[in-house]
């Protein structure tokens, strides 16, 4: 089958608070916080972004059958360098390991990866490979 013309956009995240998600967002997963001009954000990482639903946006249209809430994300980032490299991020920005540093294999094949939680709860994982 012929490779399609597509790549990923953005994806959808929720949060409960847009400050705590901003701040979050761009210290610890080093993204972009882009203003929508109503106190509400979306966040960019290089050519991807998680558009975020969040109070004041809960009648965001069109939703997914069952739309996504805080916590309920499980997001994976590249780490560019070493995997040590990103628990020491981690801890000097006072965010706590919840696993690893362990294998897993990704979109670029095996790489080692931490896990922790954002501030509502969701999974973040940042995996390195072949570093």
């Amino acid at each position: 089958m012929a490779e399609l013309p597509v790549g990923l956009d953005h994806c959808v995240i929720h949060v409960s608070d847009w400050e705590v998600a901003r701040d979050f967002y761009t210290r610890v997963i080093g993204t972009q916080a882009i203003g929508r001009g109503d106190g509400t954000y979306v966040f960019r990482l290089g050519r991807q972004q998680l558009n975020v639903h969040g109070p004041g946006l809960e009648d965001a249209a069109p939703l997914a059958r069952v739309p996504v809430v805080p916590g309920n994300s499980d997001l994976c980032f590249c780490w560019n360098g070493p995997i040590e490299t990103a628990i020491e991020h981690l801890a000097t920005q006072g965010v706590v390991i919840e696993l690893g540093p362990v294998e897993r294999y990704g979109a670029q094949g095996p790489g080692t990866s931490v896990y922790f939680r954002d501030p509502d709860g969701s999974l973040m994982e940042f995996m390195s490979y072949g570093h």
